[in-house]
């Protein structure tokens, strides 16, 4: 729980080193793990797909350049979020909630929305389709940051300070379930709920809603035989490996295939074609086949500490008394983190099917450009933690 206004205020340790140079960026373990992550993801796109992508643009390399060009963009807009305070996203959080609605309403619209495999979660501007369910989980932490902040007390004392965000967050729960989007609704209730719970909400209504949230999920999954389907066959998937169970069969036929080492990089068998659209949702089976246990616990790890640095600013700005800061932190470390164990999950047989991407590494230009945003925001929140802790010293103390 996120500590009172009225409690001491112990700051941050930081080193000597730290304050010597003062640029924007000190989290370089942070950044560094996320450019290996996003260099891994465009290796093993360009791995899995030459097959598919010569075979219907006769160009072998078509998704890796765009994945790449994906790719700078989201650096770049990272490196020019380092620039905006977090002062001025905090003024337009709510702004930014109702343009979350707006985008969810419109491409629900045929002709507006674009169905691939059955869900109409794109919209086409021009050349480019970006997915607006991505954009959305980056403005409901933004406007959820906010709202604790401002309704504190609210939150912690009385009950319409939990439902609110509640009710707003099942609206647009219930937006994501028409295209239909049923994992990211999954992310969205989890990451709500425990920053509902750092916010301090009485454990009482928290525990309540967690079984309410839990119903509903289940009901939500009994009445779409789709998803039915997928639950038992990731129960068994070999029950009928060529058709309900033919994605994860082939998966983990891949990550067998890895063993140890791999079986070399380029080398995958699964990709050509045994395992549909590879370089998206399972790409990460591809990269254990061809990288082996040694690729999958590298990329694991690599994610664990972007987590682990994420989690680590929202602690500092948590000390100091940046509570919007914070929040905000601790819900990007969230969504990252479960969307990443969520699809590492499906991949390896212990979730069932969601279309989730991999973060910074599966194939989609949405998922990626937001998450570049969430990291650069997230070294926005560490610069201005570090400025406030110069700010507080007094003269004369060391670091």
């Amino acid at each position: 729980m996120l500590i009172s206004n009225k409690q001491p205020i112990n700051l941050p340790k930081y080193s000597s080193r730290q304050f010597i140079i003062p640029p924007l960026i000190q989290e370089y373990y942070l950044i560094l793990s996320c450019l290996i992550l996003s260099l891994l993801g465009l290796t093993f796109i360009a791995s899995a797909s030459i097959h598919i992508a010569d075979k219907l643009f006769n160009e072998p390399l078509y998704y890796f350049w765009k994945q790449f060009n994906y790719l700078a963009i989201g650096i770049s807009i990272a490196i020019f979020s380092l620039k905006i305070p977090l002062r001025f996203w905090q003024m337009i959080s709510v702004s930014l909630l109702f343009l979350s609605l707006f985008l969810l309403f419109i491409v629900l619209i045929p002709g507006i929305g674009k169905e691939i495999n059955g869900s109409m979660r794109w919209i086409v501007f021009s050349q480019i389709n970006f997915q607006p369910s991505e954009f959305v989980k980056l403005f409901i932490i933004l406007y959820l940051s906010s709202y604790l902040v401002r309704r504190s007390n609210e939150i912690q004392e009385s009950l319409s300070g939990f439902l609110n965000p509640v009710a707003l967050v099942s609206l647009i729960a219930g937006l994501l379930l028409l295209e239909p989007d049923y994992g990211t609704v999954i992310v969205f209730f989890a990451t709500v709920l425990s920053l509902l719970f750092l916010a301090g909400v009485p454990i009482k209504q928290f525990l309540l809603w967690i079984v309410i949230v839990s119903v509903v999920l289940i009901v939500l999954l009994l009445l779409a035989p789709y998803r039915w389907e997928r639950l038992t066959s990731f129960i068994n998937p070999w029950s009928d490996p060529f058709n309900s169970g033919f994605q994860l069969t082939q998966a983990l036929i891949a990550i067998g295939s890895g063993g140890l080492f791999g079986v070399g990089l380029g080398n995958s068998v699964q990709k050509l074609t045994y395992l549909p659209e590879a370089h998206t949702d399972f790409l990460f089976a591809i990269l254990a086949e061809e990288l082996g246990l040694i690729g999958v616990v590298t990329v694991i790890g690599l994610f664990g500490l972007v987590i682990f640095r994420v989690f680590r600013i929202a602690i500092r700005a948590e000390r100091i008394a940046l509570y919007f800061e914070s929040y905000l932190a601790y819900g990007i470390g969230l969504m990252i983190g479960l969307q990443a164990v969520i699809n590492l999950g499906v991949n390896m047989g212990l979730l069932p099917t969601k279309g989730l991407t991999l973060p910074l590494v599966s194939y989609g230009g949405s998922s990626l450009v937001i998450t570049w945003l969430m990291i650069g925001l997230s070294l926005r929140i560490d610069y201005e933690t570090r400025q406030k802790v110069l700010n507080t010293r007094q003269p004369g103390t060391e670091w």
